[in-house]
């Protein structure tokens, strides 16, 4: 891995693409009385409280955000919860996580609803690597960005001052 970090995208940068995503998922469920952002760990829980904060400036939908909790190192281990229980039935349900790589965090994060009667499953990412091993698309991407493997995306929207770099 390289020692060199490329700057990806900026907090305006950044900021415009929760707003743009935002618009999106409302566009899409403009018919819903509500949505539940459901974040994968670290980053991913703090872009769907992103995602929410940007919905609820837009639209009248009751949002919920909830935090999928799973160790992002080895996701076939250990259990895969949700940080507060819901009532999910016949829910639109937006996984988020930071970077979609291959797929297979995603995959996993997927098991709390696979035993709730949801309505429907839609995935938001800020980047997309675009190196599907498993199954999974975004329905809501921020960027799609052409890496590879050896190279690494990091995300920190932690600070005051967001970014997404390459190293």
């Amino acid at each position: 891995m390289s020692k060199t970090k490329t700057l990806v995208l900026n907090h305006r940068q950044i900021s415009q693409k929760i707003t743009r995503m935002a618009y999106e998922i409302y566009e899409r469920n403009a018919s819903e009385s509500s949505i539940v952002f459901a974040g994968i760990t670290g980053m991913g829980y703090q872009l769907a409280e992103s995602l929410a904060g940007a919905l609820k400036e837009i639209s009248p939908l009751d949002i919920t955000v909830l935090e999928i909790i799973l160790d992002k190192s080895d996701v076939t281990r250990g259990e895969v919860s949700l940080s507060a229980h819901a009532d999910l039935t016949n829910k639109c349900i937006v996984v988020v996580d930071d970077v979609l790589n291959t797929g297979k965090t995603l995959v996993y994060a997927l098991l709390p609803f696979l035993e709730s009667s949801v309505k429907k499953i839609e995935v938001a990412v800020l980047v997309n690597r675009s190196h599907k091993l498993f199954p999974v698309s975004p329905d809501y991407t921020g960027l799609e960005l052409a890496t590879t493997l050896s190279e690494h995306i990091s995300v920190d929207l932690s600070s005051q001052n967001h970014t997404v770099h390459l190293h």
